[in-house]
C-alpha cells in the first residue's frame, strides 16, 4: 500500500508544515469551511478519508465527535499517532480509500459523516472513493469535500495575468473539462505527488451516481495579502477576493 502512494515520500516534510493544529490556510480557510460544511455533532462517528497526519482530528473532538483517520501513507498516519494519539477519541489507521471496504478496522454503516479535508483531488478513480464512502456512511449519512478549485486554480494549468487595457487582474485558465493527472514538485529527487484535477461536474456526477444529494456549497477566496504566508503571491486583493482558491461541497446520503 505505501508504494502506491508517492505522500509516503515527502511524509516528514508535510508532516512538519502542517504541524499541529494546521497551516495558515488550514487554521484561516479549510478547517473553518470544512467545520461549517460539516456541523459535527457530540458523540457522531465521523471518518476522516486521506487525514493525513490527523491536523482534522483534534477539530472533529473538539466538537464531541469521534474520529477515525485513514490515510494510505504509514508515515503520515504514525505521525498522526504521535501528535494526537493519546486522545481516546481518535483512531488512526492506515488504508486505502479507493478500497475502504477492506480496511481492517473500518465497518459497512458505521459512520455518522466522513470529510476529505484537500484529500480529495490526490485520488483517483473517483468513483472507487466515493463507492467506498458509501458503504462506510449510515443510512441519511454525509459527506463533506473541500478541495482547491477545480475551475480556477488547476495546477500547471492555472495562472495570473495583467490586461493592460483594461487595468486589471485576471485568472488565465489553460484547460478545465479534460481530467488530468498533474505530477507537482517533487522533494529530494524523489518521485512527485499527483493532483488529479477533474471538472466539478465529475464530483456532482460520481456523488449521484453512488445515491447522493448535494444540498450545500462553499467557495472560498483567498486570504487577504497582509494575512497571506510566505512571498506574495501575484493577482491583486480584489482578484483574489473574487476569483474563490477552495470549492467546498455536501452531500446527503439517500
Amino acid at each position: 500500500m505505501a508504494s502506491e502512494t508517492s505522500w509516503e515520500r515527502v511524509a516528514t516534510w508535510y508532516d512538519g508544515w502542517v504541524g499541529d493544529h494546521g497551516s495558515e490556510y488550514h487554521r484561516q480557510l479549510a478547517i473553518p469551511a470544512v467545520l461549517d460544511l460539516l456541523q459535527p455533532g457530540d458523540g457522531e462517528e465521523i471518518l476522516d478519508v486521506g487525514g493525513g497526519q490527523g491536523v482534522l482530528a483534534p477539530y472533529l473532538m473538539d466538537a464531541g465527535a469521534r474520529v477515525t483517520v485513514v490515510d494510505a501513507s504509514p508515515k503520515l498516519i504514525a505521525a498522526a499517532k504521535r501528535r494526537h494519539g493519546r486522545a481516546r477519541a481518535a483512531r488512526f489507521v492506515v488504508g486505502d480509500a479507493r478500497r475502504l471496504p477492506a480496511v481492517v478496522g473500518l465497518e459497512p454503516g458505521a459512520y455518522d459523516a466522513a470529510v476529505f479535508l484537500l484529500s480529495i483531488q490526490d485520488m483517483d478513480p473517483l468513483d472507487d472513493v466515493v463507492r467506498g464512502v458509501d458503504w462506510a456512511l449510515s443510512d441519511g449519512g454525509r459527506v463533506v469535500l473541500l478541495m482547491t478549485h477545480p475551475a480556477f486554480r488547476q495546477p500547471r494549468h492555472s495562472g495570473w495575468g495583467f490586461d493592460e487595457g483594461r487595468k486589471l487582474t485576471f485568472r488565465r485558465i489553460d484547460g478545465y473539462l479534460t481530467p488530468m493527472a498533474v505530477p507537482m514538485k517533487s522533494l529530494g529527487g524523489g518521485l512527485p505527488t499527483r493532483s488529479f484535477h477533474r471538472p466539478i461536474s465529475a464530483y456532482v456526477n460520481a456523488l449521484a451516481d453512488a445515491g447522493f444529494v448535494i444540498d450545500a456549497m462553499l467557495e472560498l477566496p483567498d486570504l487577504p495579502p497582509d494575512r497571506r504566508p510566505g512571498r506574495a503571491a501575484r493577482g491583486d486583493a480584489r482578484a483574489n477576493a473574487e476569483i474563490p482558491i477552495f470549492l467546498g461541497l455536501r452531500a446527503i446520503r439517500r
